[in-house]
């Protein structure tokens, strides 16, 4: 867990929302013994726990996993290791916002029949989508950048969200940075230094994180969720759209 913050995350809960309509998922974890100061911390707890699960060194929590491998693929252009206009090999049948995630980065595409269980590369890259995966030690290793969903079908039902896994200090510490606005959180907000790169508002909020602990205490399954059978084919959705 990173070193206490100087600068506090506003007092908990926030605003002055009645208790019975708050989100009751902090409260259940400090019942549960789960110790923590300030809420944002519970968003470290989630991560450690989740990079402890899949056997992967650090873990990067955000808000989808389709920002996951967004910012795995403008983290990996802003080190050459992406080059511009490059060509991106996925499978035809996949979740359509993986294709809209690389248009998005600005990069082109390339369909290919692959067939997948759980997880699958975006080829030439080491970005993996492994949005429908989930057991023990599923982390690939080899620095790879390895990210997972929490969305409401999968074993770990969060609603939203999703986890970056590496073993890349580099890239985690890139990672951490531009998925909250660029924000270096154990400075404070009034430091210069605050605001460290061009950042992105693609953060899990401390209320998702710890739903995501409750259910890693509670569910049980352990394999894949999902394979290319599960989905049509999304080059022919993405020919019916103007870009």
């Amino acid at each position: 867990m990173m070193e206490e913050s100087k600068y506090k995350y506003n007092s908990w809960p926030l605003g002055k929302v009645p208790i019975e309509l708050q989100r009751p998922e902090i409260y259940k974890l400090k019942e549960l013994g789960y110790e923590f100061d300030d809420a944002r911390d519970v968003v470290d707890i989630f991560e450690n726990k989740v990079a402890e699960f899949a056997g992967s060194t650090y873990a990067v929590s955000v808000d989808s996993c389709s920002h996951g491998i967004f910012l795995c693929i403008k983290y990996l252009q802003s080190i050459g290791e992406i080059k511009k206009d490059e060509t991106i090999i996925i499978p035809n049948r996949t979740y359509v916002s993986i294709p809209m995630q690389i248009i998005h980065a600005g990069l082109k595409l390339e369909y290919q029949h692959i067939e997948w269980s759980g997880l699958y590369q975006l080829t030439p890259t080491r970005i993996v989508d492994s949005a429908v995966r989930w057991k023990k030690n599923m982390y690939l290793g080899d620095d790879v950048l390895q990210v997972i969903s929490f969305q409401f079908k999968k074993p770990i039902c969060i609603g939203k969200g999703g986890i970056i896994l590496t073993n890349d200090f580099d890239a985690y510490s890139a990672l951490r940075l531009m998925r909250y606005d660029g924000r270096n959180m154990e400075l404070p907000y009034d430091d210069p230094n605050h605001t460290q790169t061009l950042g992105y508002h693609m953060y899990m909020e401390p209320e998702s994180a710890a739903r995501g602990i409750l259910l890693m205490d509670s569910v049980k399954f352990e394999g894949d969720s999902g394979n290319y059978t599960m989905y049509p084919d999304v080059e022919k959705m993405m020919n019916n759209i103007k870009l």
